[in-house]
């Protein structure tokens, strides 16, 4: 088939490559601008657009995609249909209704549940048993379109919002394989979306960081997991930010909320009378390493109450 392929982040890139290795032909290479990046504001290419150059595909970033110059320049290429993998802005009725085929999504979840910006990260910050992929017809909506095919995957109760990105992002390009090659067989069947279920999952803000010890030792676990890598929960030892990228549930506990109960392994009760055990962190001018190894030159006193 004869491809138009919409992506910006590392996400859609397995996605890009699969299309290229079924044989494909990827016309061109739509992505978002190129933006600055880190402390010294580095302009930084996506990672499609990397991808593509990889492959000599020709890129085209136009910073909106409602203008008529973006709809001319996709029309010209005469796709059969657009794929869209997390390009993160929502397509004009124009575009989506440019090519036979329209336009092909690849979403991070199992839709209804999660549309919007990190399905990825909210399946595990709410602790969900299982997560998955779907590849939907794109409508104007925000990921409210009619299903295609949906891949599922049991959820571990110690996977981390990053590592679950990296499995959904080749579990992605596998669906896609399989519902590109169902369209050319002529039998891939719709399904509309309902909106049982339906929730929308807001992008992640450096807001929603700081561990609350009031809440139950489950729940500051899944905080936990669901912002490694980015952007990290945290709490305060004495006065000082603290990240952490690693924990379990430990045992129960009758001490306050916050309260550090023990240090071999650093342990702290939580609101509902259980405890959370933190495994790796990354004190304030340190580097990020095991807690037992950061307590070895850095003691915390049993009963010290963090922030």
């Amino acid at each position: 088939m004869r491809l138009i392929f919409m992506g910006t982040p590392d996400f859609a890139v397995p996605s890009l490559e699969r299309l290229l290795a079924d044989g494909h032909t990827v016309s061109l290479v739509v992505t978002q601008p190129d933006k600055p990046v880190g402390r010294k504001q580095i302009l930084t290419p996506p990672a499609v657009k990397v991808c593509a150059l990889t492959h000599g595909l020709p890129v085209y970033q136009p910073a909106s995609m409602r203008t008529e110059e973006a709809y001319n320049r996709l029309a010209q290429e005469n796709a059969d249909a657009i794929i869209v993998v997390a390009y993160g802005k929502i397509l004009p009725r124009s575009i989506l209704d440019l090519t036979p085929g329209g336009c092909i999504n690849v979403h991070g979840s199992l839709l209804p549940r999660y549309r919007g910006a990190a399905p990825v990260q909210w399946a595990v910050l709410n602790g969900d048993a299982e997560s998955g992929v779907t590849t939907m017809q794109l409508d104007e909506g925000v990921d409210t379109g009619d299903i295609l095919l949906m891949s599922r995957r049991p959820l571990g109760d110690t996977v981390t919002g990053g590592e679950l990105f990296d499995l959904l992002a080749a579990d992605g390009a596998e669906l896609l394989s399989r519902t590109l090659a169902e369209l050319a067989a002529g039998t891939l069947k719709p399904t509309p979306q309902t909106d049982d279920c339906a929730c929308y999952a807001s992008m992640l803000d450096k807001c929603m960081c700081p561990l609350d010890w009031q809440k139950p030792a489950r729940t500051l676990h899944n905080q936990v997991r669901g912002m490694n890598p980015w952007p990290v929960a945290t709490c305060r030892v004495d006065g000082k930010c603290m990240k952490v990228y690693s924990t379990r549930v430990g045992d129960a506990t009758t001490a306050a909320p916050g309260t550090v109960v023990a240090v071999a392994p650093l342990t702290v009760a939580c609101g509902d009378g259980n405890t959370l055990i933190l495994e790796e962190i990354q004190a304030e001018g340190s580097r990020r390493m095991a807690a037992a190894d950061y307590l070895r030159g850095h003691p915390i006193d049993p009963g010290t109450v963090l922030e």
